[in-house]
């Protein structure tokens, strides 16, 4: 039986990922991954990972200001700031991606950003109250 040539053998590699996709199976995914700027990222996936890092940043800011405990709104825009630069430093420093390719700098930086608010209001007023109450 003859070898598959380079191209064939793509073509190969790249139905068997389709027909792995169309059943709702998908290739293992690597956390080396998610600090390589050379690794090539498709909406789904970079989408994914910019919406589980918002989410555990608002957790952590949500119980570390609720423990101390801070008040008043101007924490929720502290928040945002902090959390929309670290999406930004990630996507922009650590990967070096090309905003354009996955929708501009708007979509990148509003994923996960409203499930992010609600999580960081839920911990901040959460543990504040059943902390200092």
């Amino acid at each position: 039986m003859a070898q598959p040539s380079g191209a064939e053998s793509t073509s190969v590699k790249s139905n068997a990922l389709q027909h792995q996709h169309e059943n709702g199976h998908f290739p293992p995914f690597k956390v080396a991954k998610l600090l390589d700027p050379e690794a090539s990222w498709d909406k789904d996936q970079l989408g994914d990972v910019l919406h589980w890092i918002r989410q555990v940043v608002a957790l952590f800011c949500g119980l570390l200001w609720g423990a101390i405990p801070v008040v008043g709104g101007i924490w929720i825009f502290i928040f945002l700031a902090i959390s929309t630069g670290i999406i930004y430093g990630y996507y922009a420093m650590i990967l070096k991606i090309d905003e354009e390719e996955f929708g501009g700098h708007a979509a990148l930086l509003q994923e996960g950003l409203f499930a992010s608010i609600t999580l960081f209001l839920l911990a901040w007023i959460l543990v504040y109250s059943l902390a200092h109450f």
